[in-house]
């Protein structure tokens, strides 16, 4: 089940929001609306869903209506109509102190210009939100704690504000949404204040966060970059409407519309595309304990001179050559324990990148195995697999 799922989400400021929305849905545009009433069309129809533990990205240029979707999410903006139905209740729904309880202990925001305290020391900054919910003394400033030490802050719970760079005081934020422990981190634009350096350093620090503590994140931002580092998935949207969703390679290799293949043309796709994307099924393997007659049989079936061989679960356990399998079976051996080759096959992990494939595809004769974390065989890297996650489709101008 979806950890929050928003239907027909609509938003539309101005003194009189129910006639824009009719004339949203009697097919008027964003522009016509805006001229003829005044009225200006933030969220037209938003519907997605955000899985649990997943980092969803909403993104899009300055005006396409993301940080009002992020905002309609905890209603700091209302929205017009539509459903959020967090753990299938209806945000829309509940009252004053349902909705109050519900931003301080399930949803969490982080802001772009920090919004800290400056006479108040980093400690005290990060135990605010327990503070204002009545959490007793102790027990606050342990969680505090707790927060600053998960975000690397450990030793500067007595400084300032104004004794801490940005990055700093960006993770002084993210340690006092963490400090109430919620089920669901909203980041509005969270790293765009800072300098490229240090957001390209918050990005890997939240990758590493998040490995940690598996929250429910809705980043938003303008930078596809960011978008496609960050994201498990990736909401793209214009004009207060979705354009697409999918994974980084869904929206990279399959764009939606002219609009998506123009936002990510000039992408470099070898810095975010990974094993996993580009990986193909081996043409054949043998098992260890079969013998050289079959695993010579199935390379000269598929016209190979080496052939994968996999050990109890799928495990990887190396590779057999066709000239090794010949010699085995003179000396009438009955599996291919001994002939093996456990060390000549290069292993790599689904998220290892296709930049860094390079080189080693060109290096090897043999192709490069994707195995998981348990050495689980789970496909196979080749020299064209590269080349075609690196050169573009005739007609695909996206790449």
């Amino acid at each position: 089940m979806s950890k929050l799922v928003v239907k027909g989400l609509y938003k539309i400021f101005g003194s009189n929001p129910k006639r824009g929305l009719k004339l949203l849905q009697e097919g008027c545009s964003k522009e016509q609306i805006f001229r003829e009433t005044g009225l200006t069309v933030g969220i037209n129809n938003a519907n997605f869903e955000v899985e649990e533990g997943e980092t969803f990205v909403i993104m899009g240029l300055s005006g396409s209506g993301k940080s009002t979707v992020v905002r309609c999410l905890n209603r700091l903006v209302e929205p017009t109509a539509g459903e959020i139905l967090l753990d299938g209740r209806n945000i829309l729904e509940m009252d004053r102190k349902e909705l109050l309880q519900t931003r301080r202990t399930v949803m969490s925001m982080v802001f772009q210009n920090f919004a800290l305290f400056p006479n108040r020391t980093i400690l005290a900054n990060t135990e605010y939100g327990l503070e204002v919910q009545g959490v007793d003394k102790a027990i606050r400033q342990e969680k505090a704690e707790q927060a600053l030490a998960l975000v690397g802050l450990q030793g500067y719970e007595e400084s300032y504000p104004d004794q801490l760079s940005g990055g700093m005081k960006q993770r002084v934020g993210i340690a006092r949404a963490l400090a109430n422990d919620p089920e669901i981190l909203l980041m509005d634009e969270a790293f765009s204040a800072l300098d490229p350096l240090i957001r390209s350093d918050m990005q890997d620090e939240l990758i590493e966060l998040q490995a940690k503590m598996k929250k429910t994140i809705i980043f938003i931002t303008h930078d596809l970059d960011e978008a496609l580092k960050l994201g498990d998935r990736i909401m793209l949207m214009k004009d207060g409407q979705t354009v697409q969703i999918g994974t980084a390679e869904e929206i990279l290799t399959n764009p939606a519309d002219e609009y998506v293949r123009r936002f990510v043309q000039g992408v470099n796709r070898s810095e975010v595309l990974t094993a996993a994307d580009i990986m193909v099924k081996p043409w054949t393997t043998v098992g260890i304990n079969q013998g050289p007659r079959l695993a010579l049989k199935e390379c000269k079936k598929h016209g190979i001179e080496s052939i994968l061989v996999t050990k109890e679960g799928m495990k990887l356990a190396g590779i057999v050559f066709v000239d090794d399998l010949i010699a085995a079976i003179r000396r009438g051996e009955q599996t291919l324990r001994n002939i093996v080759r456990e060390n000549e096959v290069v292993r790599v992990e689904p998220d290892y990148c296709v930049m860094d494939l390079i080189e080693l595809t060109l290096k090897s004769s043999i192709p490069v195995a994707v195995v998981s974390e348990g050495g689980r065989l789970m496909g196979v890297i080749v020299k064209s697999s590269v080349l075609r996650a690196l050169i573009p489709e005739r007609g695909d101008e996206s790449a």
